[in-house]
């Protein structure tokens, strides 16, 4: 039985320490700087206070400020659990008094750590999981930009040139960004002409030149009238299909890294071969689940944290009233789902588990989630044994005298 609770409020520049003893009373009140020497200093006299006894930390972040404080725990052999800031907040009601200060959030993560027996300790993260981490969110953010860059270039074309607009996918054509650098204007791509503008997109590398060119030059002679504002537009646009090229080449890199640490993992080889999961889908799991099931004491807790399985909300009379759970990782249903979707187009066991649910009444998303809850058994038996998914061969269909 532990001797001291220690609960963190962890934060950006500062965290704030509180010990609790077996009766709830406090022995210690602190806060320290987000640096090593006063993490080190107060891991020593917290020890000190246990003179030998059990100790137990707690704290309400996982990552981001309190990876520093984390690390030092681990490496001095401490134990962590982990305690949502949301658990915190609701928990924080039961407690006397309105009042919201740093101390009383570490005091209930003490004692919360005290009461409690079902909080999961912090997810050890192998170097690996961590840098995939980290590559993952850095994608995620160079995607996010480049579709709010690509909008706004949409935006601004709409307003003077709504022909060129239409006329391609720009996500999806890199020869129509290059386009947009050289050209903008309807006057300057008819002064232009086919020739000479399929010449300067090849010379870029742009693929299928002639055909960019000829849907450009189509669309300019659809308008023959200059908008007010043209110029300033078309320097915007200009400026704006600069930046989109820019983080394509950025994603890609950071697409090619992460692919390239991946398959370092250990579990690379055992989630490529599960049907639906490619290199990039792949690393984001590893990233989201931290490299290890060893804090899932299941396949039915880790599709609860992916939110893949339904919870209960039974009252009264009501039975069998199944819910999307409300505490998840958003991240990882991502994944799960994705996986999920194009499992069920391209592997025909999971083709037909989907169209068992659709034919049951489920909708498409729901007959997904259904598909990535019973995925979630096999990659948990594959990831536990180290092996790789072998499909079996589908029974044969009998033939109709």
């Amino acid at each position: 039985m532990p001797r001291l609770w220690a609960g963190i409020d962890a934060g950006k520049t500062h965290h704030h320490c509180v010990v609790i003893d077996q009766d709830g009373a406090r022995v210690l009140s602190r806060k320290i700087a987000n640096v090593e020497d006063d993490i080190l200093a107060l891991l020593a006299d917290v020890v000190a206070l246990a003179d030998g006894g059990a100790l137990v930390w707690a704290t309400d972040l996982n990552q981001g400020g309190a990876a520093l404080l984390i690390a030092v725990l681990a490496a001095n052999g401490q134990s962590l659990l982990y305690i949502p800031g949301r658990t915190v907040h609701h928990a924080a009601g039961a407690y006397r008094g309105d009042g919201k200060t740093d101390a009383k959030d570490a005091g209930i993560i003490a004692d919360q750590a005290r009461m409690r027996r079902d909080l999961s300790p912090a997810r050890g993260m192998d170097e690996i999981a961590v840098e995939l981490r980290m590559l993952a969110g850095h994608r995620a953010d160079l995607v996010a930009d480049r579709t709010r860059a690509i909008n706004r270039m949409r935006a601004t074309l709409l307003e003077y040139f709504p022909a060129l607009e239409a006329a391609f996918d720009y996500a999806q054509r890199k020869a129509a960004l290059i386009l947009l650098t050289q050209y903008q204007t309807p006057e300057q791509l008819r002064r232009a002409g086919v020739t000479r503008v399929t010449a300067r997109l090849g010379k870029a590398g742009a693929r299928l030149p002639e055909q960019i060119a000829q849907a450009a030059i189509d669309a300019a002679h659809t308008q023959h009238t200059v908008v007010a504002g043209q110029d300033a537009a078309a320097m915007i646009v200009r400026r704006l299909a600069t930046e989109v090229l820019r983080l394509r080449e950025e994603v890609e890199e950071v697409e090619s890294q992460l692919e390239a640490r991946f398959r370092r993992h250990r579990h690379a080889e055992s989630l490529l071969s599960m049907p639906g999961f490619g290199p990039l889908l792949a690393a984001e799991f590893i990233a989201f689940t931290g490299g290890t099931l060893t804090v899932f004491e299941s396949a039915d807790r880790l599709a609860g944290i992916s939110g893949v399985a339904p919870v209960p909300r039974d009252s009264g009379r009501v039975t069998g009233n199944l819910h999307r759970p409300k505490r998840y990782s958003r991240r990882l249903l991502r994944t799960c789902y994705l996986s999920a979707e194009v499992a069920a187009r391209s592997h025909p066991a999971s083709r037909a588990y989907y169209d068992r649910k659709r034919r049951e009444g489920k909708s498409h998303k729901q007959a997904v989630l259904a598909l990535a809850r019973r995925r979630i058994n096999v990659i948990w038996a594959l990831l536990r044994d180290g092996t790789t998914f072998h499909q079996e061969s589908p029974p044969a269909t009998p033939t109709a005298a």
